[in-house]
């Protein structure tokens, strides 16, 4: 693991990445129990991807940059600004909710206040309005940085070839992030990615392209604040393959142990970034049992507080449903 420090952060910074990652997980826990008690209709784990996201968001600036994120970014929105209630809002489908006011199934992230810009269920769509919000920032002079996030089975989209071409040609400043588990739902990455790296295909366009450990959050950190710092000074867009591991099944609707065997999803709980990065914080003498456990407590009192307030909060009205 990249040396928190040679990455850019202080010490501080590299105990909020593993808070930021611990509330993702712990909150992705507490969703998928929601669903499997009947209390919310879907369950997306990004178990596994934890370590990309908070990394990659961190070199972002929040209120100001723009969001696209995609279905499986629970920890890159929490970093943007989303609070557990707001993911809540939407996962019990309450008026509240601010990605669609409950209209939307749950996981298509969206908020106006954050500049986070909601997306819908088709694979990849964010890709090519990701470069339009990019272009048109250039055109008003806005020293803004899009974040465009997908798995690697959207890399096999058009939407992914039109983006890139475009964002490349016009030298637009987004950072392209594909967290590559190497499983589109049930096909395996050898399958589907002609070459075996996402990363690679930036040449084509004429960008930078990157691929790294995507468990290693300090890694991500320091690929993407170079990525930002290059689309912020007019040096145009940068692809960045981050190879993480899927530790849960695709959605609450599937089951991987249908497709995955038991060697290959034991490699992946061996590979899984949480633990790994609580170590090093130890190594590094940033975390303690005691400093462990006072986040862990803080973490679930606020799961706690904002399923207590997504529960109690209102329906939406019948009359408001095309409004």
């Amino acid at each position: 693991m990249l040396d928190h420090r040679a990455a850019g952060l202080s010490d501080e910074q590299a105990v909020a990445i593993y808070r930021w990652m611990l509330l993702t997980r712990r909150l992705d826990e507490r969703l998928s129990l929601l669903q499997r008690s009947g209390a919310v209709p879907l369950a997306v784990s990004s178990r596994g991807h934890e370590a990309a996201q908070v990394g990659a968001a961190m070199a972002f600036t929040r209120g100001k940059d723009w969001w696209f994120p995609y279905y499986r970014d629970l920890g890159t929105v929490l970093v943007a600004g989303t609070t557990p209630l707001d993911v809540m809002l939407s996962a019990f489908g309450r008026a509240a909710d601010p990605a669609s006011g409950g209209r939307q199934t749950p996981y298509n992230w969206g908020d106006r206040r954050l500049n986070i810009v909601a997306r819908s269920a088709p694979v990849g769509v964010q890709i090519p309005q990701a470069v339009g919000v990019a272009q048109a920032a250039v055109r008003r002079g806005d020293r803004v940085v899009v974040y465009c996030s997908f798995g690697e089975g959207a890399a096999s989209q058009g939407d992914f070839h039109e983006g890139l071409n475009w964002a490349a040609l016009y030298r637009l400043p987004v950072v392209f992030i594909c967290q590559n588990n190497g499983w589109a739902i049930s096909v395996p990455a050898a399958r589907q990615i002609a070459g075996g790296s996402v990363a690679a295909r930036a040449s084509g366009y004429g960008i930078e392209g990157v691929s790294l450990d995507g468990t290693d959050p300090f890694a991500v950190y320091a690929a993407a604040r170079c990525a930002v710092t290059r689309a912020r000074a007019g040096g145009g867009p940068t692809l960045i393959e981050a190879r993480v591991v899927r530790l849960d099944s695709h959605t609450s609707d599937d089951s991987q142990a249908r497709y995955r065997s038991p060697e290959e999803l034991a490699a992946a709980r061996e590979a899984d970034p949480l633990p790994a990065v609580a170590a090093y914080l130890r190594r590094a003498g940033l975390l303690s049992d005691e400093s462990e456990a006072a986040l862990e407590r803080a973490v679930a009192a606020e799961i706690d507080r904002a399923e207590e307030g997504a529960r109690t909060a209102p329906l939406p009205r019948p009359e408001d449903a095309l409004g």
